[in-house]
């Protein structure tokens, strides 16, 4: 039987293109848009029902960051707040002076940015027992660049300042792997940026993952339900967006600077 051939991925997907604003408008609170697939269709994530969680792989230049700054912009956009853990110091820096972001760069600070996030946890875990669910608290994106080499940092960071008596793991690293599992009920997502793929990112609690030009082992990793590994692409912004068992090809949204700080305060500047 003849099938239509599907027509390829946009070379390029900015928020200047047409029908690009009105498409982000249109979305609800907890999807965003992750970019453009073959045909033109949207690929999202819906952080309430799909995925609380993202995770995003690419060789340096990829479109890691850039990947990581698009989402967390229509996040802040609907009313959100953002805790930015930015050890590179220049990845997210458009976000550092926004009112609803928290921006630490030093190992010592996002030590001590996760312990507090777990404290915040727990109190929206009680407040759901309490009220039966946290709508009314706002959604907190958690933004984890190159994540690998921050795990790795924390945990010697903890070996240098732990005192007798202390527990041998990092409570960094364990508000890390706590948030990952009961983020969703509490309306805590990570969206997690690294060169490559290892067991201490956790794997599970990332139903979608964005696969960029990384190696046939991040691949098989990373996303091993996926059978046959799809080509690499240099292109800029070009990704797989794993999902389950589905493989979008994807050319993602990408956001200026200026523009996801534009975006991520439009609402707020209209409202007030």
């Amino acid at each position: 039987m003849w099938k239509p051939k599907k027509s390829p991925l946009p070379e390029l997907l900015r928020l200047t293109d047409s029908g690009v604003r009105e498409q982000l408008e249109a979305l609800p609170a907890a999807k965003v848009l992750i970019g453009l697939g073959t045909d033109r269709q949207p690929v999202c994530v819906d952080l309430d029902t799909d995925s609380p969680h993202v995770l995003v792989c690419s060789a340096a230049g990829g479109g890691t960051s850039t990947t990581l700054r698009t989402l967390t912009a229509q996040l802040l956009h609907h009313g959100g707040r953002a805790l930015v853990l930015d050890t590179k110091r220049i990845s997210q820096q458009w976000a550092r002076a926004l009112p609803t972001v928290t921006y630490r760069r030093d190992i010592a600070d996002i030590h001590d940015a996760l312990v507090g996030l777990r404290a915040e946890l727990k109190r929206r875990i009680s407040h759901l027992g309490e009220h039966g669910d946290t709508d009314d608290l706002p959604r907190l994106t958690v933004v984890f660049e190159v994540a690998n080499h921050t795990l790795r940092q924390l945990a010697g960071h903890w070996d240098k300042v732990r005192q007798e008596g202390d527990p041998k793991t990092s409570p960094a690293v364990d508000a890390y792997e706590e948030l990952l599992f009961a983020g969703r009920e509490a309306r805590i997502h990570i969206l997690a940026g690294a060169q490559s793929y290892s067991a201490a990112l956790g794997r599970e609690q990332f139903s979608t993952v964005l696969l960029g030009r990384v190696t046939t082992r991040t691949w098989s990793q990373a996303a091993p339900q996926v059978a046959t590994v799809p080509k690499s692409s240099t292109h800029p912004g070009r990704f797989h967006t794993v999902q389950g068992l589905t493989t979008h090809p994807t050319q993602a949204l990408l956001l200026t600077d200026a523009e996801a700080a534009a975006w991520a305060v439009a609402t707020q500047a209209e409202d007030g």
